[in-house]
Parts: structure tokens; sequence; C-alpha cells
């Protein structure tokens, strides 16, 4: 019984058939969060300068 547990053991060592696939789904993981991530911050930013430019032309129309 050791002996299959063992083997079984080695044989899921050597087998990296899904390896890539993981990485790969990794990859799009991280990507995806830093895409997130700069475009809040860049929804942000955005906002703060259309809130800037509405209150220059509140204040310059009568």
């Amino acid at each position: 019984m050791t002996s299959l547990i063992l083997r079984s053991v080695s044989q899921l060592h050597r087998d990296e058939a899904g390896q890539g696939l993981v990485e790969y789904a990794l990859i799009i993981a991280l990507i995806a969060f830093a895409a997130v991530v700069g475009m809040n911050t860049l929804a942000t930013d955005i906002n703060t300068a259309f809130s800037k430019i509405g209150s220059v032309l509140d204040v310059n129309i009568p």
C-alpha cells in the first residue's frame, strides 16, 4: 500500500501537463488586477479634473 502511494505521488510530481495553464491563468489574473487598480486611479484623477473645470466654469459664467 505504501509503495502504491509513493508511486502515485512520484507520478503526480513528474506530470506537468497543467502547469502551463496555471501559469497563464496567474499571469492573466495579475494583469486584470493591475488594470482594475489602474483604471480606478485614472477614474479618480479624471473626476477631480472635471470637478475643477466645472467649478471654474461656474465662477466665470454669470
